[in-house]
Formats: structure tokens, C-alpha cells, sequence
């Protein structure tokens, strides 16, 4: 999902140990009847940081900047219901020693029916996802090269058109490739990406002039329900944890991990937002770099790492929308040339998306309102009290769960309305 999303990890684990070890009757009380994988805490950790870092690190000042100072406290909120999701996510497994995917826990707990909606939520948020990708290299692109423009057959078309257009033709041959292993450890740089993007906009801040002169607004009501949408968008990482779990040497260790992760994430997510909203105050764009000063080198470094880190995650990220299309023509793997085709297609498809809606903040914030806060919370809820029989036992567990899922209800119809209308309002 990212972006907060990375679906190498959905596949299987980035990083892992070499050498299986034998399993101690220890864990085995911890593990019963299951097969554990055999990666440690600590690449288990990076695993799940990199599935949390993701592009929401750009948009999150922009958020801040939307809702004001006391939004922050929203973005604590997201952070701990959607920590709390991803612990259930773990109890659905331990129910059940057969689940290994995300779809399997729909399917546990509603049947195919179960399944069949939480493939689609995952489908469409990745689809859309990676048409924000594009979106964000046309804008990044265009900053640099403000004056860029193509001219053919008469026809002009404009420097950001321009770069997504491009960009879409760079990434397709990526596309077109069946083995992503080495893609899958380049998509691993995003812990990376984000501490550089970070880096990059402090010191533009502290040594390049900019400053951090900006008081900001203690609340924006007006704003609250787009910086809560993009909130939730940077943790839309819940598709992963079931294969991040699997891949567990030490399973019971797996809530501590989540722990580690989303306190890390949810401190570099605060930081990016209080420094970008310091700095540019109500003047904050949907992504913070296109704010930054190009002829200053630190900000050239955050905005190139912007668009590196894109092109590597944008056919990872495809990948299972392009082998369920192939498996429903029943031609994955036998008719190559088709295969070729429907992968072209679908990629020139999302270009079509990302010229139509070339509004980043606002097509992120669709996303995280109604897909984020779906798979990731109204779902891993409901399938949890389907799947444990919770809903049979009135108590302090079913209390929590409702007082999220009823507020996870209002966050996706309120923010589902007022991203599509702020999107109706700019085409």
C-alpha cells in the first residue's frame, strides 16, 4: 500500500535468516500446529518498517497543515487503532493455522464472499496507489523543469502531462518482467528513502535559509476530515502483516514488533509533519517537496529520492492486480504476447487515471478514507469478531472494537465525501 503499502512483502518476507533452526518445545507452546518461517525480530522489523514507509511521509505536513496543531492528536489516534488492527490481524491467524494472506482471514471469517471483498479493497487501493506514483514523479518532474512541454503533431502537451507520460514508459518495462526478486530488494530502500527525505527537509530548514518561522493554526475543522484520510493512508500497510507474521522464527514476538515499528514510524511521521508545517505553513503543498527550493542541494536530494524510490515499488505494487487479471483470461504464463498486452494496458490505464485526477492530496486522501480505513480497520475488526466468536461475549474487548468500527464508519463516509468532492470541485 502503501506507500505506506510494499506488496513484495505480501508475496514474501525482503529479508530473511539463511539457516532454519530447529523449533524448541518452548516455542511450540507458543506456535501450536503451525510451520514457523525463519526470520528474526529484527528483519522482521525492517520488513514492517519499510511496509509502513512509504509515500504518505510527503503528504503528511500537507495534513498537518489542513487540520492544524491539535490534528496530531488524530494521527496518535490512527496510529494506535490501526496498531491494535494488526494485533487482531494476528489473533485471526492464530485461530485458524491455515491462514497465511489477508484474504484467507476474509475468507475464514465470511466465506468467498470474505474473500472476493478484501481482494477488491486491496486491489483498488493498490491500483490507485500507484497511479498517485505517477501523479507525484509529473509534479516532482515539472518543479525541476518548470519550462519542459512536448510538441507532436501539432499538439502540445504540458510539462507535468509530459512527465507522467514519461514516467509511465520508463516503469513498463519493469511491468513486463515475471521475476521481481532483484526489484524486491531496491523496493526495500524505503526505510531508507524516508530517513533521507527527512534528513534533506532538516537541513533545508536549519541551514538553507528556510527557517521554521511558520505558527500554523491550532485547529482547522474545515480541514479535519482531509488530514484524518491521510493520516489513515500512511498506515495501509495491514495486507502485509499476515506474511510478515508467517515469516516469524518467534511468532509471540510478532505484537512487539508491530509495536517497534508503528512507534517509529508514527515519531518520523509527527517529525516530517511538525518541520514541513514550521517551515511553510498554510502554504504547504500536497507533497512537501514541491515547497523546497530547487537550487539548494539538500533539497535536490529529497526530491530525487522522491523519484527514485517510485519507479522501484510501482511493479511491485502491480504485481497481484496484473496476476489477477491474467488468471481471469487464463493466460498467465502460456500466451506471453497477451500477457504483454494486458500488462501494457492496465499500466496505461492508471496513466489515464493520474491525467484525469492529477490532484495527488486529494486522490491520497480517497484512498486512505475509504480503502485505508477500510482494509485496515473496519475489516481486520469485523473479521476478528466473526472469526473468535467475540460478538457472543459483551465485555471491555467488544466495547473497543465497536467504539472503532463506529468510528472508522464516520471517518470513511465523511472523508470519502469530501475527497470526492474536492476532487469534482478541481477537474
Amino acid at each position: 500500500m502503501e506507500d505506506g503499502i510494499s506488496v513484495t512483502s505480501a508475496a514474501q518476507p525482503l529479508l530473511h535468516d539463511e539457516e532454519n533452526q530447529q523449533h524448541s518445545c518452548d516455542k511450540e507452546l507458543y506456535e501450536p500446529h503451525q510451520t514457523s518461517g525463519n526470520a528474526s525480530f529484527f528483519k522482521t522489523c525492517f520488513n514492517g518498517l519499510n511496509a509502513l514507509s512509504g509515500v504518505g511521509i510527503l503528504s503528511i505536513p500537507y495534513a498537518l497543515s489542513e487540520g492544524g496543531w491539535l490534528s496530531l492528536i488524530l494521527l496518535l489516534s490512527i496510529a494506535a487503532a490501526t496498531f491494535y488492527t494488526g494485533v487482531l490481524i494476528r489473533r485471526c491467524m492464530d485461530v485458524d493455522p491455515s491462514i497465511k494472506t489477508y484474504p484467507d482471514i476474509g475468507e475464514r471469517a465470511f466465506g468467498s464472499k470474505g474473500r472476493m471483498l478484501i481482494s477488491v479493497f486491496m486491489y483498488m487501493e493498490l491500483y490507485l496507489v500507484v497511479t498517485g506514483f505517477l501523479i507525484l514523479e509529473g509534479d516532482n518532474l515539472h518543479k525541476i523543469f518548470p519550462e519542459f512541454a512536448i510538441e507532436m503533431a501539432g499538439m502540445r502537451i504540458g510539462g507535468r502531462e509530459s512527465f507522467v507520460i514519461i514516467a509511465a514508459f520508463v516503469i513498463l518495462p519493469s511491468v513486463w518482467l515475471n521475476n521481481l526478486s532483484i526489484l524486491a530488494y531496491v523496493s526495500a530502500s524505503g526505510v531508507l528513502a524516508s530517513l533521507v527525505i527527512l534528513g534533506s527537509i532538516l537541513w533545508t530548514g536549519v541551514f538553507d535559509g528556510v527557517g521554521f518561522h511558520e505558527q500554523g493554526t491550532l485547529i482547522n475543522w474545515n480541514g479535519i476530515p482531509t488530514a484524518v484520510s491521510l493520516y489513515a493512508f500512511c498506515y495501509c500497510a495491514h495486507p502485509v502483516f499476515p506474511t510478515l507474521y508467517t515469516s516469524m522464527k518467534k511468532r509471540h514476538q510478532f505484537s512487539n514488533v508491530m509495536l517497534l515499528c508503528f512507534v517509529i514510524c508514527t515519531f518520523s511521521y509527527a517529525t516530517m509533519a511538525v518541520l514541513g508545517y514550521l517551515m511553510f505553513g498554510s502554504k504547504l503543498q500536497s507533497q512537501i517537496t514541491l515547497n523546497l527550493p530547487t537550487e539548494k542541494v539538500s533539497s535536490k536530494v529529497a526530491i530525487y529520492t522522491t523519484l527514485v524510490n517510485p519507479v522501484s515499488k510501482y511493479a511491485l505494487m502491480f504485481t497481484p492486480i496484473v496476476n489477477a487479471a491474467e488468471n481471469w483470461f487464463h493466460c498467465h504464463q502460456k500466451n506471453r504476447p497477451f500477457s504483454l498486452l494486458i500488462r501494457t494496458c492496465l499500466v496505461f490505464s492508471t496513466v489515464f487515471v493520474a491525467l484525469a485526477i492529477p490532484f495527488f492530496g486529494y486522490l491520497m486522501s480517497l484512498v486512505g478514507a475509504f480503502l485505508s480505513v477500510t482494509a485496515s480497520i473496519l475489516l481486520p475488526c469485523l473479521c476478528y469478531v466473526k472469526i473468535s466468536g467475540a460478538y457472543r461475549t459483551f465485555g471491555l474487548e467488544l466495547i473497543i472494537i465497536g467504539v472503532i468500527i463506529l468510528l472508522g464508519v464516520l471517518l470513511a463516509v465523511i472523508g470519502t465525501y469530501t475527497s470526492v468532492v474536492q476532487i469534482i470541485e478541481h477537474l
